[in-house]
């Protein structure tokens, strides 16, 4: 983060905030020689908080009458059975705990956006020069939200789109899947194959594509507010009427907060729920 005499200007403190630590320097719009590694850092961690937290549930479970957590996780699973049952109409024994994990993995990455946005950024620029490894304090670059990483969204769609085409042919057969791209949804006449594919093939790309970009588009979203809300806690500090900006600092980053609670497990819903519909419509045949 280039700094003035007077510290960052508000361009510069966003623009070093959604900047990844990455493996490298990104060449070109899709770059797969470069990781970023905060992504995939607080990704598996939330992948191991939600095992854990599963697990300790799991533990300690009792017939008699449920504590707190026990009742909250019976009751996500419950819905996320209620869900599964009611769109996907076959053998679930792999695609209830999909979408189980799928939703509550979602939820947790989603979460992270809920810290104070300077947390772990700030612990970040005193540790990695300290550590050797950065020269300092400014190349020390640190994003917590997965999910507001498009790389991260759009992996985990890919996911889906791969499961997609996995349930497609167990389901109908390559014959019957290959038959499907060429023949649906307007007939099976030789001068509509191509129509037929074209369409499939850009049915199949939204799917992808717009399950992804929705999760990321609204956690970068609420990330940026976030930072927004930061900089007018900032401004407080220099200005006259700094006392009202602080309040205002205060109450917009307690109501953006309880809201953004709803965001966090809202896109975790749609995610989980989206799921189910596409790998649903991979079961059926047309």
């Amino acid at each position: 983060m280039a700094t003035t005499e007077h510290g960052p200007t508000a361009s510069e403190y966003i623009v070093h905030h959604l900047t990844h630590l990455s493996s490298g320097k990104q060449t070109f719009i899709v770059d797969f020689s470069v990781i970023n590694l905060d992504t995939m850092f607080y990704s598996i961690l939330s992948g191991l908080i939600v095992i854990l937290l599963l697990r300790m549930v799991a533990k300690r479970a009792t017939a008699g009458v449920p504590g707190r957590l026990q009742g909250f996780v019976e009751m996500v699973i419950d819905m996320v059975e209620t869900q599964s049952k009611s769109i996907v109409h076959g053998n679930r024994e792999f695609i209830a705990p999909l979408a189980l994990t799928v939703f509550c993995w979602i939820v947790v990455m989603n979460t992270w956006d809920l810290l104070p946005v300077d947390l772990f950024p700030t612990i970040w620029e005193k540790a990695a020069p300290a550590l050797g490894l950065v020269s300092n304090e400014h190349e020390a670059f640190m994003r917590i939200v997965p999910t507001a990483d498009l790389n991260g969204a759009l992996g985990m769609s890919l996911g889906v789109f791969s499961l997609m085409i996995y349930y497609s042919i167990k389901i109908k057969g390559v014959g019957g899947f290959v038959h499907e791209l060429f023949c649906a949804p307007f007939g099976n006449h030789p001068a509509l194959w191509l129509p037929n594919l074209g369409l499939n093939i850009i049915e199949f790309v939204a799917k992808t594509v717009s399950l992804g970009m929705r999760l990321f588009g609204n956690m970068y979203a609420g990330e940026l507010v976030f930072m927004l809300i930061a900089l007018l806690g900032s401004a407080a500090a220099l200005s006259m009427g700094g006392a009202f900006l602080f309040l205002g600092h205060i109450l917009a980053g307690t109501v953006w907060a309880i809201f953004h609670i709803l965001i966090v497990l809202l896109q975790g819903f749609i995610f989980m729920m989206l799921t189910l519909v596409y790998i649903g419509q991979a079961h059926s045949h047309h």
